[in-house]
């Protein structure tokens, strides 16, 4: 399944988008989770500063 959405990324407006990984603390237990998501590519900056 991961094949067909790669492939379909990279057809078409595909390219414009990017797989960002940002790496967050808990607060309450001071361990890191990880919270992924694909963004466009101009929002990219404002996706790791939250806004």
């Amino acid at each position: 399944m991961a094949k067909k959405t790669v492939a379909s990324l990279q057809t078409g407006g595909g390219k414009e988008h990017t797989k960002v990984v940002k790496m967050i603390k808990s607060e309450k237990t001071g361990a890191y989770s990880f919270k992924e998501e694909i963004v466009h590519n101009d929002k990219i900056k404002s996706w790791f500063t939250g806004k």
